[in-house]
């Protein structure tokens, strides 16, 4: 069925107020940079002098940033086609650039809180496909501009794909979520940036002496060990108040719908808000992720297996993939079959367990990591000093029980399973990931066997696919097992290659891998 087009457009411009938008983004940037420039310059111009110099190079930079953004604006156009879009900008350099409608599979809108106070957004066109040419960027146009964009290029005449739905909103902000925050991952980093923002803030300042002296007078008196535990509590508790303030900004708002013609619109942010639209029709599978720290509190978030969503941005690690943040198990269960159109999810799928062998790998590898640093330390003490044989000491009682905790659960959360339309496959400790693909949607197998996997009868085997991270595995499963399971995830595809499996995994050198890749059409792919 052919995909109706809407009339021609004539050619369009930008919003004029790009240039005032510049104009104030620089004027910040500048204004951020001139306390520590004009408090450097002051000890060789005197403090007069030194406001002269900012200001003058303040308003030069404020000038040039606006003067460049006004050519910008002036020099770009872009129109929608019966066929295609086309975007003209450049001066010296002139850039025509044109996408065909049909390839079109997102467009997102993005405003930070200077766009929404002047109800501008910026529109990202993308085909899904790697690479900058694959993506146009309008910045800004007005919001409704924006919407009719989105709108128009993301309208299509497709069947309804199979399976329970339901259209409208999947999803909403329930405040009580952002009691996951301060267990995220996030509250350590902030921690750590927050002290390293206040010494580098005292040292433009030149006071970072002052400051240092200042807390350890406040601990004088206080052992050692106390300071530590003090020093590292109140980073922690930074670093929960910014995870706090960093969950307020990005899920705020949020709603996750689904729309007429099989799109998935994500929308939130409080003072940048952003709307970021999936077609049904690249998703391939979720993937539940449960990072510790909130899995331990019966949490998870979902992300989508997509074909060419993370390429259409300039940053791949920003939630661009997230549908859902980090909720109670049971509702990102229900949202994951919502959003798969299925009656049960299959992110809750009885999983296989792995062999028993799996768990003592787990176990040899992680008291390996936590060995090494205790026995440098070890060798160090004998060579230097006795304090450091009671710090691997110190090192040695609190890693090795750690150690085989994260072993044991990290093999308690291994396992795969098929169910209906997809393959399963779990694993991760630290970041644990459950990952439903649509079986369909499995490109080629990845087989893996090791010296001492082969020894103790397990191999590691990869779904190979176009969508999501690229590769989804089922980690040391018993050797048989694994095979068993790639070959009916996908009848056709491995079979050829069971017979020769000893060979193909275990006869040709200590560590082998082969790959098989589908070179058309499956017979009997789901």
């Amino acid at each position: 069925m052919s995909t109706p087009r809407a009339p021609y457009d004539d050619w369009r411009r930008l919003d004029p107020r790009t240039v005032w938008v510049t104009a104030v983004v620089v004027a910040g940037v500048v204004a951020g940079a001139a306390l520590p420039a004009t408090l450097g310059l002051a000890n060789w111009l005197g403090l007069p002098g030194a406001v002269l110099w900012v200001l003058a190079a303040a308003v030069l930079v404020i000038g040039a940033a606006a003067g460049a953004d006004r050519v910008r604006w002036h020099r770009t156009r872009y129109r929608i086609g019966e066929e295609r879009v086309d975007l003209h900008t450049g001066l010296l350099l002139v850039k025509r650039r044109s996408l065909a409608r049909g390839r079109i599979r997102t467009v997102d809108l993005t405003a930070n809180l200077l766009l929404r106070l002047l109800g501008l957004v910026t529109v990202r066109i993308g085909t899904g496909e790697q690479g900058g040419e694959s993506t146009l960027e309008l910045d800004p146009v007005t919001r409704a501009e924006g919407e009719r964009l989105r709108r128009l290029l993301l309208e299509r005449a497709a069947p309804t794909p199979p399976g329970v739905h339901r259209d409208g909103e999947l999803a909403a902000l329930d405040p009580r979520w952002i009691r996951y925050a301060p267990v995220s991952f996030v509250a350590p980093m902030l921690g750590g940036a927050a002290v390293g923002a206040v010494l580098q803030i005292s040292d433009w300042l030149g006071a970072q002496g002052e400051v240092i002296a200042w807390a350890g007078d406040r601990f004088q008196e206080t052992p050692l060990l106390w300071v530590i535990v003090i020093l590292v509590a109140a980073a922690l508790a930074a670093g929960m108040i910014g995870a706090l303030g960093l969950w307020i900004e990005m899920w705020w708002n949020y709603r996750l719908e689904r729309e007429p013609g099989g799109t998935l619109r994500v929308r939130r942010g409080l003072f940048t808000s952003r709307s970021i639209s999936v077609e049904e029709a690249r998703l391939r599978g979720v993937d539940l992720v449960e990072p510790l720290g909130v899995r331990l509190f019966g949490a998870a978030r979902l992300d989508a297996i997509t074909t060419g969503l993370a390429q259409d941005h300039e940053a791949k690690n920003a939630d661009h993939n997230t549908v859902l943040p980090v909720v109670p198990r049971t509702l990102a269960d229900s949202v994951a079959a919502d959003v798969l159109r299925e009656t049960a999810t299959p992110t809750g799928a009885a999983l296989t367990r792995h062999p028993r062998a799996a768990r003592g790998r787990r176990l040899r590898w992680s008291l390996a990591a936590a060995l090494a640093p205790v026995l440098l330390l070890t060798l160090l003490g004998a060579l230097l000093t006795p304090v450091l044989l009671w710090t691997a000491l110190g090192l040695a009682a609190v890693s090795l029980p750690l150690a085989v905790a994260l072993a044991l659960d990290a093999y308690r959360g291994l396992g795969h399973a098929l169910s209906g339309r997809y393959l399963v496959t779990r694993s991760g400790t630290l970041r644990r990931s459950t990952a439903a693909l649509e079986r369909a949607g499995v490109i080629g197998w990845t087989v893996k066997q090791s010296y001492f996997q082969r020894r103790a009868g397990l191999l590691s085997i990869t779904a190979t696919t176009a969508a999501g991270g690229g590769a989804y595995t089922a980690y040391d499963t018993d050797a048989p097992e694994g095979l068993a399971f790639a070959a009916e995830a996908v009848p056709g595809l491995l079979e050829p290659f069971l017979e020769r499996a000893g060979a193909a995994v275990g006869e040709n050198g200590p560590g082998t891998e082969r790959t098989v890749r589908d070179r058309g059409p499956v017979p009997g792919t789901p």
